[in-house]
This record gives C-alpha cells, structure tokens and sequence, in this order.
C-alpha cells in the first residue's frame, strides 16, 4: 500500500480553512482557474502549488484540441 505523503503545517492549516483535503480542492481549482488562478484561489504561490502537486501525487497535462474535438474525463475506480 503507498505511503501517505506528509503535508506540511501550512498545507494542514490551509485544508483547515477550505474544510476539504488538498488531494481534491488542487485538481477541481486548477481545471476551473488554471495553475496560476488556482495558486490565488489557495492564496500561495505558483512554484508551491507545483510543489503540492508533485508532493501530493496530482498529474497537470495539457491538451490541445482541433476544432470540432472533444476530450473525455473518466475517473477509474479502485
């Protein structure tokens, strides 16, 4: 079974205010804002939201699309 990653003080205090943990508060906030919005939305930096992202195991990919193309989202369970 994989190891949960430590959050720090800061990471905890934030899950605090948000009353949600940052595993799903991340991923929801960068789709909706975009990396940088998403960092203000938190009220911290760019390179520590990355930071966060790569400590707490949360992939960012971006995709182009051609007119008329489509991009599904699926979310395996297990």
């Amino acid at each position: 079974m994989a190891q949960e990653p430590r959050k720090t003080a800061k990471m905890l205090n934030l899950e605090k205010k948000i009353k949600r943990e940052l595993e799903f508060a991340i991923p929801e906030l960068v789709n909706l804002y975009g990396l940088t919005g998403a960092a203000k939305e938190l009220g911290v930096g760019k390179a520590t939201l990355s930071y966060w992202m790569l400590k707490l195991d949360i992939e960012y990919r971006k995709v182009a699309l051609a007119p008329g193309e489509s991009i599904e989202i699926r979310r395996l369970s297990g």
